[in-house]
């Protein structure tokens, strides 16, 4: 397992007592992360949600934990909220362990995706409801409500009832009323959820100037691979309770360690492989196929061994395969695979087309078309017909794991 970090983070190994805070790109000791997840294991029973997880998160990230769900990101949020205590190891926040110490406590706020706004108050008094909490009312509550309602673009909107309000609405409703009280972390456990997908992309969009402008950490839990390569800056991609990579958007979708993140993030052509030669120095490694298809790709995990004999899948994204009427096959140049095959099925997909070609050499593919203006996908091109697919070498992607 590889994983990989944005400045300002790092995975710590050795005992507690021993480990360094955060490490910045020239080595020097840097700020305290604001979450720091210590080789933390959580039971329910006899099953694991989450195991040995070692993560830190440095001060104004957008971290987002994505994976299916029973994957334990959920467990780890409320692990972080206090909502839930871990069985093994311990949790740091702002450099302070804070295990034992109840949610209202901490200083996280959480944003569900159920809001629970009180339908008897108006949305002044929800934004305001922790600030009365804690004791402050008066001049100060209603001076901090107007900024968080401003920050959110609601303002004016103090004395409107809450289920007056759209989804849209409601939701930046909750997020006034978490970041009001000025929280160290924002966590958020699929906040979106509940909204059409138009107002969701938007909010997205939202969410990610939001964060950038107040400057606070946030910790996103979402089963959408598109909501985490949005808003992001760190993506940790979990399965079965473990980390299986993290690192940012670019760097997940380009080189996934292993074939779960890369059918995970995005969709992927898959061909199982015998390596037939060594990588080189580049970690470009020759592999053939069961049908005797043979590809040269790079081996994505820089940690992984890989020897000849060694059985490993070749991943391939679909933009970057094309398809070609048959009788309009070119030359093959140097570093390109071209097959035959049959177009099963094609799908307009309004800025795409996607084509699900059966091949002899490499079974089905899928091969996704950009679509130029008054056109749909590859010219000429539909259910029955025969096709070449082609794809340059560097679109082949050597899963060890």
């Amino acid at each position: 397992m590889t994983a990989s970090l944005s400045p300002g983070t790092e995975i710590y190994p050795g005992p507690v007592s021993a480990r360094p805070r955060a490490v910045v790109p020239d080595g020097a000791i840097g700020p305290t992360p604001d979450v720091e997840i210590v080789d933390v294991t959580k039971r329910f029973g006899t099953v694991t949600a989450v195991d040995r997880m070692r993560l830190a998160i440095a001060h104004g990230e957008f971290y987002s934990l994505l994976g299916p769900s029973g994957c334990g990101k959920t467990t780890t949020l409320r692990m972080i909220a206090g909502f839930e205590q871990p069985t093994e190891g311990e949790i740091f926040l702002d450099g302070q362990p804070i295990a034992g110490v109840p949610p209202y406590q901490r200083n996280v706020n959480t944003v569900f995706q159920h809001y629970a706004l009180f339908p008897h108050m108006d949305v002044a008094q929800n934004v305001g409801y922790g600030l009365r909490q804690r004791k402050i009312r008066g001049t100060e509550e209603r001076r901090r409500v107007a900024e968080a309602l401003e920050l959110v673009r609601l303002g004016g909107y103090d004395k409107r009832r809450t289920w007056e309000m759209s989804g849209g609405q409601q939701q930046r409703v909750a997020l006034a009323r978490a970041l009001v009280n000025r929280p160290t972390v924002l966590l958020l456990d699929e906040p979106l959820g509940a909204l059409d997908m138009k107002l969701r992309k938007e909010m997205q969009l939202e969410l990610k100037a939001l964060q950038r402008e107040v400057g606070i950490t946030f910790v996103y839990v979402t089963h959408d691979q598109e909501e985490a390569l949005t808003m992001s800056d760190v993506i940790v991609v979990m399965r079965d309770g473990l980390i299986q990579q993290m690192g940012g958007p670019t760097e997940l979708y380009e080189r996934p360690v292993n074939r779960f993140v890369a059918d995970f993030i995005g969709t992927s052509n898959f061909i199982e492989a015998t390596v037939v030669e060594p990588p080189d120095e580049g970690r470009h490694v020759a592999v053939r196929s069961a049908r005797g298809l043979t590809l040269r790709g790079r081996v994505t995990d820089d940690e992984a061994t890989v020897r000849v004999g060694d059985t490993v899948t070749v991943a391939s994204r679909p933009e970057r395969l094309e398809v070609v009427p048959a009788d309009a096959a070119a030359p093959v140049g140097a570093g390109i695979t071209q097959i035959n095959g049959r177009v099963q099925q094609g799908t307009y997909l309004g800025d795409q087309t996607e084509y699900r070609v059966l091949t002899e050499e490499a079974g089905e593919l899928i091969v996704r078309h950009q679509n130029a203006a008054g056109a749909g996908g590859a010219p000429g091109v539909g259910p029955g017909d025969p096709v070449i697919v082609r794809w340059q070498r560097d679109a082949n992607l050597v899963l060890a794991g």
